[in-house]
């Protein structure tokens, strides 16, 4: 994955706040799509609060101007401090969805560690994704659940987010098909989709210089 800072590593293997359990391998890639989104003032939602650590790793990770939205089915109240914003709610609930976003502005990152549920995945990506930044990132992890038939998945089965980001991949590129295919309100400024092992990265972006240009210019014929 090449060489990052891991801050967020060395962070979550010595703090001794609330407990968290995240995959090894997930800190260099949250530490390559977020490490732009560190000290400017964004907000974040985390779908799956846990036990709470990780809003407050997320918390010093962004630093002060940050609002970290964390959601969860049961109530999290107690996690409610400076910066950190507990929600109780159904991830699969549009109507919650949409009223958070009405409440605290698009989020610039979304996180979901929720349930893990395809159902559930797709539903929180087809509110949230349209209505977040315009140059936003979307997260989901423990997509091992993809493949299997309790969650709702299983290899190419067509409510496995992970099919669904592989048609993103079209879609993002929709421009190119010669109308066979048009870019919805998930395709329409997507500039990139990461697959990494039970994870999936979706970047948004306002615009994209598609200018072709070439340097230094050919020499004209003698």
């Amino acid at each position: 994955m090449g060489c990052v800072d891991l801050d967020l590593l060395g962070y979550f293997l010595t703090q001794p706040h609330r407990s968290m359990l995240r995959a090894m391998h997930y800190f260099p890639i949250y530490e390559r799509h977020f490490r732009r989104f560190v000290g400017n003032p964004i907000t974040m939602f985390e779908i799956g609060s846990g036990q709470g650590g990780s809003a407050q790793m997320w918390k010093h990770y962004f630093g002060p101007l940050a609002r970290i939205v964390t959601i969860d089915i049961a109530d999290k109240a107690y996690l409610t401090e400076p910066q950190i914003h507990p929600r109780r709610g159904d991830q699969g609930d549009p109507a919650f969805l949409n009223a958070l976003v009405d409440e605290f502005g698009p989020p610039d990152i979304v996180l979901d560690d929720g349930s893990h549920l395809m159902k559930h995945i797709n539903a929180s990506f087809d509110v949230l994704f349209p209505r977040m930044s315009p140059a936003g990132t979307y997260l989901v992890e423990d997509l091992d659940g993809a493949y299997w038939a309790d969650h709702g998945g299983g290899l190419r089965h067509p409510d496995s987010f992970i099919e669904r980001a592989k048609a993103l991949v079209d879609e993002m590129h929709a421009d190119y098909t010669s109308g066979a295919l048009k870019a919805g309100p998930y395709g329409r400024g997507l500039v990139n989709i990461a697959f990494y092992h039970a994870l999936v990265v979706l970047e948004k972006s306002p615009s994209i210089n598609r200018e072709m240009i070439q340097r230094p210019l050919p020499v004209p014929a003698p």
